[in-house]
């Protein structure tokens, strides 16, 4: 085994993508027995994400989807990547994970965002607008004032069972909310969204301006990407074919669709716009065979200096993904020692 993907902490976030001729229930249903696989390969943590009216995705509820995964596991730690704040109360975040950490102790983790609802119509319905998203680090204050009690935006308001808990916090970021992470001394989370470079500078930047805090001593980054592994390179690029295409489709039509096979991916006529961004979508994954993952992987992590990395990967074949995520598993291994 290679010693700097011996020594990375492996975890896994899953979005609860639907597919094609599967409904919502389905997909979450997957994810908890996602969930379950993952703590049997001895993968770190496993985390669930936040998504609102969309028509390919189920997770829309992520502090109930992450009790469900608690309660289905033993050991992972349990968590989301993530809450994006904005969409919420400070305080009702705070609740929803005091109540978790009671439930399931020293296994909860609390990812946080600073996306805000996809549309307007969204935003509408959530009660928020843009703007909500421009007090992320006064948000973040907030909630975390609830778990060590000293929040005094609104005095005598405390957040039952959370207060005197403790949950450990992670910003999820792809610019400015490294920033915010630094500021607030907590880990951050990044991928390579806008180019290997782009997250490359937002990692120095972090480190550079990153302060200590109750939740950190030291920076503790965590580089979040899609890994696919099979057999042979062509099998591990066709775990991609669904994801790309969907990613495609939306940005192309304003919607994220359930995800179909390979083979239909394969078979679609696309607009040349639409070939570009499903090809470009290709590019930033790491897949191939052991050999070819291992060695991918410890560049990328070697660059980043990454403490942990966060693998994303979303496909219409249950079976491939299960299957990639244990050859990973025989990659990386089961890493004790101390983790974030």
């Amino acid at each position: 085994m290679s010693p700097v993907i011996a020594t990375t902490p492996f975890s896994v976030l899953d979005r609860s993508r639907v597919r094609a001729g599967h409904d919502g229930p389905q997909a979450l249903r997957d994810t908890v027995a996602l969930a379950v696989e993952a703590e049997r390969l001895g993968y770190h943590r496993f985390w669930v994400a936040e998504h609102h009216s969309v028509p390919g995705v189920a997770g829309s509820a992520p502090a109930v989807l992450a009790a469900a995964v608690a309660s289905a596991t033993r050991t992972i730690r349990v968590g989301t990547g993530g809450v994006m704040l904005p969409n919420h109360q400070p305080l009702v975040v705070a609740e929803q994970f005091g109540v978790l950490e009671a439930l399931f102790p020293g296994r909860i983790d609390m990812g946080l965002g600073r996306s805000v609802g996809f549309t307007d119509g969204i935003r509408r319905a959530l009660g928020r607008g843009r703007q909500d998203a421009d007090d992320f680090a006064g948000q973040l204050a907030e909630l975390l004032g609830y778990f060590d009690g000293s929040q005094r935006v609104h005095p005598q308001v405390h957040a039952r069972p959370a207060e005197g808990l403790t949950v450990p916090a992670f910003v999820l970021a792809t610019g400015r909310g490294a920033a915010v992470a630094a500021e607030a001394g907590l880990p951050l989370v990044i991928a390579d969204v806008r180019g290997e470079d782009a997250m490359l500078r937002a990692i120095d930047d972090y480190r550079a301006a990153f302060r200590p805090s109750a939740q950190a001593e030291r920076p503790y980054i965590v580089v979040s990407g899609t890994v696919a592994v099979a057999g042979t390179t062509e099998e591990a690029r066709r775990i991609l074919l669904p994801e790309a295409w969907s990613t495609a489709y939306a940005r192309t039509h304003g919607a994220f669709p359930a995800l179909i096979p390979p083979d239909e991916v394969l078979s679609r006529a696309m607009t040349d716009r639409e070939r570009g961004l499903y090809e470009e979508a290709l590019r930033g994954p790491v897949y191939g065979t052991e050999e070819e993952v291992t060695d991918a992987l410890e560049k990328v992590i070697g660059r980043s200096g990454a403490d942990e990395f966060l693998v994303t990967t979303s496909t219409y074949d249950r079976a491939a993904l299960l299957d990639s995520y244990r050859r990973l598993a025989r990659i990386t291994g089961s890493v004790p020692g101390d983790r974030a």
